[in-house]
């Protein structure tokens, strides 16, 4: 099999809309319809958001409304989920809410579907209200979302949703969705961008156990990396403490909006914390336009994925812009 470089992928974006130090929810929307009106411009494939709870620096967990109002401000770029997560959710309500989206906006719609709550446990207790809703049935939450979509009739229907085409990709950060996307014969996607020690791991299992299906007759994979790209190498570090100071606000149990960018992260945590903070985020691509170009070779030679899903926590707007733009020009260029 021939290996792949930089000009046999396609590109992507993951957007968590960021909602910053001192802004508000409503100003992090304006940021996003603005990301993707350029990103599409850009040649970027699709535009995904993310489910996440009870966190103040993350705007979009009304995720299917947001993709919607994305949607609508774009004529191109495929929008959907990175992604739902489904044990938060009865799965007729997510079938009725893609199909709502899938009629508004055909052919241009994904629903990604996660396994885990997104949130801390309060937080998923308040959105799940049964405790025995932890995730280890969604083999058959997925069946079920899946039977929805159906052109058979059931006794309940998805309305909108039943015999519509929605492409559903199962998303991981370790083996289990890994192993049964392989199993279903389902596109995967890997968040490498918070978990690098496990992509290589699961991208093997999930093509080791991958059988075709009428959805999908040969693996397709997604990596969802940390891009941070800037004019210069060191500038692009700074802009990268703000990604540092939102993951170490995690460590801590203690989610913060997204805040500016300092001159050296070492300054706020204690030498243990960084050491997580290079785990977590080993994986992340940052530097110059040379430089992100070298890395993302190397990157793309390592993992031979599909497709990378760019996601990129800057602080300044206009410096988030340019980022997407310089990997845009890398990707044109080559």
């Amino acid at each position: 099999m021939k290996k792949k470089t930089l000009r046999d992928i396609a590109y992507s974006v993951l957007d968590l809309s960021p909602i910053n130090e001192g802004s508000t929810a409503a100003e992090s929307f304006k940021h996003t319809v603005g990301l993707a009106q350029h990103v599409e411009k850009w040649g970027y494939k699709r535009y995904w958001l993310a489910e996440h709870h009870n966190m103040p620096g993350i705007a979009s967990s009304a995720t299917s409304i947001l993709i919607g109002q994305v949607a609508a401000h774009t004529s191109t770029i495929r929008v959907g989920s990175g992604g739902i997560m489904l044990p938060n959710h009865a799965p007729l309500v997510i079938a009725e809410q893609f199909g709502t989206l899938e009629s508004l906006f055909p052919g241009r719609i994904d629903l990604g579907l996660g396994r885990a709550p997104g949130t801390d446990q309060l937080t998923a207790y308040a959105l799940r209200r049964d405790r025995r809703s932890d995730g280890q049935d969604f083999p058959e939450q997925l069946a079920e979302l899946q039977a929805y979509f159906n052109s058979e009739k059931l006794r309940v229907n998805a309305v909108p949703g039943r015999g519509l085409n929605i492409p559903i990709w199962l998303l991981g950060s370790s083996g289990f969705s890994a192993q049964l996307a392989g199993q279903l014969g389902l596109p995967f996607a890997f968040a490498n961008h918070f978990s690098p020690e496990n992509t290589l791991p699961a991208l093997a299992l999930y093509r080791n156990s991958f059988r075709p299906s009428h959805l999908l007759k040969e693996p397709y994979t997604i990596i969802g990396s940390n891009i941070i790209a800037a004019d210069s190498n060191e500038e692009a570090k700074k802009l990268a403490t703000s990604l540092q100071q939102q993951h170490l606000a995690l460590i801590r149990n203690q989610p913060i909006p997204l805040q500016p960018p300092v001159d050296h992260i070492e300054a706020l945590c204690s030498s243990y914390e960084h050491s997580i903070l290079q785990q977590k985020l080993g994986g992340s691509i940052i530097g110059s336009p040379i430089t992100v170009k070298r890395k993302l070779e190397k990157f793309i030679e390592e993992t031979q994925a599909n497709e990378i899903m760019v996601n990129g926590q800057i602080y300044d707007h206009q410096s988030r812009l340019h980022s997407f733009e310089i990997v845009s020009k890398i990707i044109k260029n080559h």
